[in-house]
């Protein structure tokens, strides 16, 4: 994630100084060239951001990812920004959060509405007037059509074709190959075509 992130913000001639991580291991070590400097939680780093440079959260755990947009909200008292590829497309008159990953090929419709810290992977399409939550997860090649209501936290797997007016509850989960024709409630699973929910 974080090697997608650095090649999106480069290609937008933005620079990439460094990565923090957990893992001790990789620390001072590079990843395309661009050092780990620390860990997440060094503050010697952390100081820097919303002074020197600006911070992106390159991470598809959603728990640690909200751990870690948590942290920098709290701590540094900033928003981490968008990565958004140059070869997506994101009408003038939809609306944007902060902290998401707008991978190549993904269009944002007019009238469109997405939360924070969403990752939108390649060739996601979202309608017009749809409307995604904070924290969700769209998998590549996915369409949401005109009218769909992702709440937040939810997972949409690769290649989901998601009707008009659906609504998708908090923290679903939607398999990929999908074909959601109805609305899926809150913390449901779903898979296949049309979807039926997966029983646990």
């Amino acid at each position: 994630m974080g090697k997608a992130a650095k090649e999106i913000f480069e290609t937008n001639k933005i620079v990439v100084y460094g990565f923090l991580d957990d893992n001790k291991k990789i620390h001072q070590t590079e990843i395309d060239d661009v050092v780990v400097l620390g860990s997440t939680d060094d503050d010697g780093f952390l100081k820097l951001i919303g002074k020197k440079c600006e911070a992106f959260v390159a991470e598809d755990d959603n728990k640690l990812r909200k751990s870690l947009v948590n942290m920098i909200q709290e701590v540094r008292h900033m928003q981490p920004v968008n990565a958004i590829h140059h070869q997506s497309y994101i009408s003038g008159k939809a609306e944007l959060g902060h902290g998401n990953f707008i991978d190549q090929g993904v269009t944002i419709a007019t009238g469109a509405k997405v939360g924070s810290h969403c990752l939108l992977q390649s060739r996601a399409m979202i309608g017009i007037e749809a409307t995604i939550g904070n924290f969700v997860q769209v998998g590549s090649g996915a369409l949401i059509n005109q009218g769909v209501t992702i709440e937040d936290e939810v997972f949409i797997g690769s290649g989901v074709v998601i009707v008009a007016g659906i609504t998708i509850g908090k923290g679903a989960r939607i398999g990929a190959g999908s074909v959601v024709i109805a609305p899926v409630k809150a913390g449901e699973t779903v898979f296949g075509n049309p979807a039926q929910k997966v029983k646990s």
